[in-house]
């Protein structure tokens, strides 16, 4: 008999619990594209008819088991409630449907598509967000080399959905590092492209102080361009 995988155990426990208001488990993110370093939680939606208290119960009985199994707390939502949410949630949302693999059902986005307007507006609002963070966050720093090297480390991992969301608007959908760089260089040139990939190498490798805090102008100036792209984008 063949082991189940911690997929089908998630499965059957979704099943136990909802039985045949169980329409869809789909893997999303990472996990569906193939592209997951080892240790990132496996992310799943699970689409359903109806969703009551008791039935939130019975998944927090059993959501242990799905942590030990590497999986994050699956997304559970009403299937008419997705549909209509694409608005609210367009990035997310969206994001799911460009990258998912489907475990049991039928595939629940067919014919679901996130409006360009949707996505535009959701991406200015968070790089604006972004841009006033790096400002008001420097001005906190005194000028501290330490405090804003700190800044800029921490800022890449925002930074990378920011820019991945923009290449989406593009309809791009960059796997490797190449891609993104090539990318960024063809929609804001090469200056900038060198700021934001330099900023995003900080995810995988360190510097020292001295040399994060000396990206934060050209970051910042990078940052402010790719707001005015998105701004301008039609």
């Amino acid at each position: 008999m063949k082991a189940m995988t911690p997929v089908d155990r998630l499965l059957t426990d979704l099943r136990a619990i909802f039985a045949t208001r169980l329409v869809s488990l789909v893997v999303y993110g990472r996990h569906a594209s193939g592209a997951a370093p080892r240790g990132v939680p496996i992310h799943t939606l699970a689409l359903v008819e109806g969703l009551s208290f008791p039935d939130l119960e019975a998944c927090g009985r059993v959501s242990s088991r799905w942590l030990s199994d590497g999986f994050a707390v699956p997304l559970i939502i009403n299937r008419s409630e997705f549909a209509r949410s694409l608005d609210v949630f367009p990035l997310e949302f969206g994001a799911i449907i460009d990258a998912h693999t489907v475990v049991h059902g039928p595939d629940p986005f067919d014919g679901l598509r996130v409006s360009d307007a949707d996505l535009r507006r959701a991406c200015e609002v968070d790089l604006k967000g972004h841009l006033l963070h790096l400002r008001e966050a420097y001005i906190e720093r005194h000028g501290e080399l330490d405090g804003i090297a700190g800044l800029v480390e921490s800022s890449a991992p925002a930074l990378r959905t920011l820019v991945g969301n923009v290449a989406r608007l593009d309809g791009h959908h960059p796997q490797t590092e190449g891609a993104l760089a090539a990318y960024l260089a063809g929609a804001l040139g090469p200056t900038h492209e060198r700021a934001l990939t330099a900023v995003l190498s900080l995810t995988m490798s360190a510097v020292s102080a001295g040399d994060a805090a000396k990206m934060y102008p050209a970051y910042l100036s990078a940052v402010e361009a790719l707001s005015a792209y998105v701004d301008a984008w039609q």
